[in-house]
């Protein structure tokens, strides 16, 4: 058994909205074993409970909770009529409801008023651009109030949105866009990240270009470096607004009526467009934020993302909790490794989202953020994007806080949620994920498809959910979805990560399972090698991938070291003397290489699939799709020894 690192006090626990929500479950659940079986076994009562709970704001309430419990086939709340963004904006007055921050500008708070005034003015300005329910509505933006102001204009009129973050290149955006072929682009005249200011207007006009239907672009001065695109119409965002609108109407749709696309990360083929309705989307954000999250009422939240990642759509979604979302635009690290800590300081926040790679930046800077920073209102420190080590449930709690709950979460893009993550009345063990989410069959499978516990397995989902996809934007026969989650295992949810159920009710993630390491038959996730050696100073980052010999793999490890730092014969063999020790002989590389980056996709994630690809020597497509694309190039020069 893990240690246990925190365990809520009694009085926290009691004032949970878990807590309270398990009361009213029907035979009082116990414990959050007896409530999470139940909401897998009574989908409807589950799922209703959610609904009436969270106040969901409907025009017509739901015929049925669930139509059939195929997967896929599913249809949820058939009869329902709402609007995901009315339900944001439920809330009025005087309150703050968005603090817009970034490099090189002051905070800006927006009223719930306000952000209710602008959506309205926003709406009649799309509207007059000719925008429709079913239309798409895609942004190529970084992370502000102009972007969440337009999403919900377009949401309430039954438009569909998509987003792309503005560091992606020209193609990553036309892969994504060109597939659903927006009528509307809203964009920015550039952005600042790391202390620099990128214009954005080669890349727009190149987009746009490449956007046959696209009728209209809006442009925010985010920068003040005004352009114009020549013939085609270019729309101010200021212009967009200037009508005296003040209230916004909201289109009644089906709970299946697509609200956003978003898209896996393009780093070995298209990307896939992944169609997310308004009905799951609310009620799986709603039961992650105020279940699992506790997010309350005149709380402030922030979470680091851009908006081409899936936790941009969660964050503002928060919203419906009638809690506070800070936006934040610009790199996590500039001037210094202590900017959204003080940021955090500055707007109250009680729920710090972020990622491991964020976290470890701050660890390897030497960075305590409780002694620069006034955290005293913080009560969740949230971490996505890959596992969190061991070691850096140590660095939180002794660096950051020792009285708050550390989530981390896992689920993804492709189901806009959680299939595991945080519950604010469990204790956080050492290493681990507190639980399963509540109203998903989560299990992990061995190679002969039987759930196993305390061992490792695939992730498998063995009953529908809100928040599954409806499909994939252009396939009409559903054969790409189907082939994508359901081909390994017909009508259970593969979802192609590699974990561990604890027998206390806790979830290890060990990395993706097409990236899971297999020699000599041995199944090894990526994540145990980066939870042995992360914690080494001389380390700043890695990244392992299997390399095809004569009838096996054998392991192979790239490092980025430190400043100053030769990777000689006494640091290989400490490497790999610290990789056995804390794992076993087989997951002691073959191979140890320095490297001068690692490569990361927009969102943040290693990209190991491209790595091993192009150590192949095969071709890795969608370069755009990466953060630092370039790094590639130095893997297809690594100096293997001669076979045999």
């Amino acid at each position: 058994m893990n240690e246990v690192l925190w365990r809520p006090s009694p009085e926290r626990m009691s004032a949970s909205h878990l807590a309270r929500f398990m009361a009213r479950a029907p035979g009082a659940p116990s414990d959050y074993d007896q409530l999470w079986q139940w909401s897998i076994d009574d989908l409807d009562g589950f799922w209703a409970q959610v609904w009436d709970d969270t106040g969901v704001v409907a025009q017509r309430r739901y015929d049925r909770v669930l139509d059939d419990s195929r997967m896929p086939g599913a249809v949820w709340f058939p009869g329902a009529q709402l609007n995901y963004a009315e339900n944001l904006l439920r809330r009025r007055g005087d309150g703050i409801a968005l603090i817009g921050a970034g490099e090189g500008r002051d905070d800006e708070p927006v009223t719930w008023d306000d952000l209710r005034r602008r959506v309205a003015r926003a709406q009649t300005g799309l509207r007059d651009l000719g925008v429709t329910t079913g239309d798409r509505v895609a942004a190529f933006m970084p992370n502000t109030v102009e972007t969440v102001v337009v999403m919900l204009a377009a949401t309430a009129l039954g438009a569909v949105w998509s987003s792309c973050s503005p560091d992606f290149g020209p193609m990553g955006v036309v892969d994504r866009f060109g597939q659903i072929r927006p009528t509307v682009l809203l964009t920015a005249d550039g952005y600042r990240y790391n202390g620099r200011v990128h214009s954005l207007r080669d890349k727009v006009a190149a987009v746009a270009d490449a956007l046959p239907e696209l009728r209209h672009v809006v442009v925010a001065d985010v920068i003040g470096d005004g352009w114009d695109l020549g013939e085609r119409p270019l729309v101010g965002y200021d212009a967009l607004l200037d009508n005296n609108a003040d209230e916004p109407t909201f289109v009644g749709v089906a709970a299946d009526h697509p609200l956003f696309i978003m898209y896996s990360s393009g780093t070995t083929g298209v990307p896939k467009s992944i169609v997310h309705g308004h009905g799951g989307t609310l009620l799986q954000h709603l039961k992650e934020h105020q279940l699992h999250t506790d997010l309350r009422r005149d709380d402030t939240v922030i979470w680091f993302t851009t908006c081409g990642w899936m936790m941009w759509n969660w964050l503002v979604s928060a919203l419906a909790a009638e809690a506070t979302v800070v936006l934040y635009d610009g790199s996590p690290t500039y001037p210094g490794p202590d900017t959204l800590w003080q940021l955090a300081e500055r707007t109250g926040v009680n729920h710090f989202g972020t990622s491991p790679k964020f976290l470890a930046a701050c660890a390897k800077a030497g960075l305590r953020p409780r002694d620069v920073a006034d955290l005293s209102a913080v009560r969740a420190v949230l971490s996505t994007g890959s596992p969190l080590n061991p070691d850096q449930f140590d660095w939180v709690y002794d660096a950051v806080a020792d009285d708050v709950q550390l989530a981390s979460v896992s689920g993804g893009t492709d189901i806009i949620g959680c299939f595991a993550g945080g519950a604010p009345i469990l204790p956080v063990r050492r290493g681990e994920l507190q639980c399963r989410a509540l109203g998903m069959a989560v299990e992990a499978w061995d190679d002969h498809g039987k759930p196993v516990v305390g061992r490792k397995g695939e992730l498998v989902c063995t009953r529908p959910f809100p928040s599954m996809p409806i499909g994939f934007w252009g396939d009409a026969d559903g054969s790409r979805y189907r082939n994508a989650y359901f081909s390994q295992h017909p009508g259970v949810w593969t979802h192609g990560d590699f974990i561990e159920i604890r027998p206390e009710g806790g979830v290890v993630i060990y990395g993706r399972s097409d990236t899971t390491l297999n020699p000599g038959g041995v199944r090894i996730g990526t994540a145990e090698i980066y939870r042995a050696i992360e914690p080494l100073p001389e380390i700043v980052d890695a990244i392992v991938v299997d390399r095809a010999v004569a009838g096996d793999v054998e392991v192979v490890l790239c490092v980025r070291l430190a400043d100053g730092v030769a990777l000689d014969d006494r640091l290989v063999d400490r490497i790999r003397a610290t990789i056995r020790a804390a794992t076993t002989p087989r997951h002691v590389p073959r191979h140890v290489f320095a490297v001068s980056d690692v490569p990361y996709t927009i969102s943040g994630k290693k990209v190991e699939k491209a790595v091993r690809d192009v150590i192949a020597g095969a071709a890795v497509h969608n370069r755009d799709a990466l953060a630092n694309p370039e790094a590639l190039d130095e893997y297809a020069r690594l100096p293997f020894p001669p076979a045999g």
